[in-house]
């Protein structure tokens, strides 16, 4: 379940994921299977060959891309997260959901 977004921003990611874009879409979350994740950060293109290459870059796997919505994405959580934010300079996510306080 995602919260602390809103409608234009998941659209806007959507609209670069479709263009063939790396996108980023960070946002809280809840699921069972990581109780220690309070935020998950989306990187996600609509060309799964350019965002697999995007991934090895930081370790990681084309088997980890999410393709059942559509719209495929890494699903970014904990350190890995923090790390790839911090190497794309999206410090505005990290501040946002102040994710330097972990």
């Amino acid at each position: 379940m995602a919260f602390g977004i809103n409608r234009q921003e998941l659209n806007e990611w959507k609209r670069a994921v479709q263009n063939g874009e790396i996108a980023f879409l960070t946002h809280y979350w809840i699921d069972d299977r990581f109780p220690d994740s309070r935020t998950v950060t989306k990187a996600g293109c609509q060309n799964v060959e350019k965002l697999s290459a995007w991934g090895e870059q930081y370790g990681l796997k084309k088997e980890w891309i999410d393709q059942r919505s559509g719209f495929p994405h890494f699903d970014l959580i904990g350190q890995k997260q923090i790390e790839i934010l911090t190497k794309e300079k999206l410090f505005s996510h990290i501040k946002r959901f102040r994710l330097e306080e972990r």
